[in-house]
């Protein structure tokens, strides 16, 4: 029993086993027809051709309903696709406006606090400069001051050697007493070359 039930094995395994298993009976693809049915010549029945045209007629109205109804459901069913598309756009759309005005308005606080350091910074910067410009004028002032004062003193000390009609008599006889004369010629090198004497 052994040694029948391998060999039966061995030729099943040669062999590659069949996929689909018939059903109901029926023959495989490759089975000759059946002995009764060997001369049996198959003949269409008979067609009447007004019925032929009045079924042909049917069909292409029905062929063109349904065409119709097809183009209708798929133009509805793309509405609804491109409904329910526009509103996932429109949400993320919504939501990348978000994003983008929270970064935005984060963005603005970041500026707006570099901005007002810009402006404290600047304004202490103007603030020294005034202080600095302040200190600069009273020192320019301060040395006018003290340049007007000598020149007030300066001018003090050569008043007393002024004409007046105090000591007018006095000068006068003093350019009397010492004549000068400006009478003169000088060289190249400003030395007194001829000189007239008064008389």
């Amino acid at each position: 029993m052994l040694p029948a039930l391998s060999r039966c094995w061995a030729q099943w395994s040669r062999r590659p086993l069949p996929l689909l298993v018939p059903a109901r009976g029926r023959k495989s693809r490759h089975d000759p027809p059946a002995k009764s049915k060997a001369g049996r010549v198959k003949v269409p029945p008979p067609v009447d051709p007004a019925e032929l045209l009045v079924v042909c007629e049917r069909y292409r109205q029905y062929r063109l309903v349904m065409k119709a109804l097809r183009a209708e459901f798929k133009q509805e069913v793309l509405w609804q696709q491109r409904e329910r598309v526009d509103k996932e756009r429109q949400e993320m759309s919504m939501e990348e406006h978000q994003r983008l005005m929270t970064w935005n308005n984060a963005e603005n606080e970041r500026l707006q606090k570099k901005r007002e350091e810009r402006l404290r910074r600047e304004e202490e910067e103007l603030q020294e400069q005034k202080l600095q410009g302040a200190i600069y004028y009273a020192r320019l002032k301060e040395d006018f001051l003290k340049q007007k004062e000598r020149e007030v003193l300066q001018l003090q000390e050569e008043a007393k050697n002024f004409i007046t009609p105090e000591n007018l008599d006095k000068r006068i006889e003093e350019c009397l007493d010492n004549p000068r004369s400006y009478n003169f010629a000088i060289d190249k090198e400003g030395r007194v070359v001829k000189r007239t004497v008064l008389s």
